[in-house]
């Protein structure tokens, strides 16, 4: 019996050794800082991260049709399968009580460029170029008021834009690290 509870105490103190030298099979590498870069592709409220480039909402109507945006969307953004992009109803109703609209309901500009950077065309997603999804931005934006249609969206005036929601929107709570997230959530 000694001689078991030997045995089992060796194989408790040797496995985190034996983790340690598990063999590699050579499969996989780091990744370099270069490929990390070119898969980090979010866009944050800032926009440091937005490439160069830019569009016009006249550009991004021009975009709008000839990438088919107008299958899904119906034309003028209004009445497609897909959802609706253009609102309707009046400005002069709380956010909250209009249609549920990317370029009305985004806390920034920037997140209505990010979807549609990688979520767009469906099928052929994040084929578009930066022009053409600036274009694309402004257009949609300029469709809901937001920006007139004179705007030129680049990667330094896409971030400045002033959202319809403005603070309305529900931002995280402050966390740490080994706290609840959420005030009486257990996990």
């Amino acid at each position: 019996m000694g001689s078991l509870r030997l045995a089992a105490i060796l194989l408790l103190v040797g496995s985190p050794a034996l983790a340690q030298s598990a063999p590699t099979y050579g499969l996989g590498r780091t990744p370099s800082a270069e490929e990390i870069r070119a898969r980090d592709i979010n866009i944050g409220p800032t926009g440091e991260e937005l490439p160069a480039g830019h569009g016009t909402p006249k550009e991004g109507a021009k975009v709008f049709e000839l990438q088919g945006c107008i299958v899904c969307h119906g034309p003028e953004a209004v009445g497609g399968v897909g959802p609706r992009l253009n609102s309707k109803t009046s400005q002069d109703l709380p956010i909250w009580k209009r249609e549920r609209i990317l370029p009305l309901r985004s806390p920034f500009a920037t997140t209505v460029w990010d979807y549609i950077h990688r979520g767009m065309p469906l099928g052929r997603e994040g084929t578009l170029t930066p022009d053409e999804v600036y274009a694309l931005t402004a257009y949609l934006l300029f469709l809901n008021k937001v920006i007139p249609e004179d705007t030129v969206l680049d990667e330094k005036s896409l971030p400045k834009v002033k959202m319809p929601i403005g603070d309305g929107y529900a931002r995280l709570p402050e966390w740490k690290h080994g706290t609840p997230r959420l005030q009486g959530y257990p996990y």
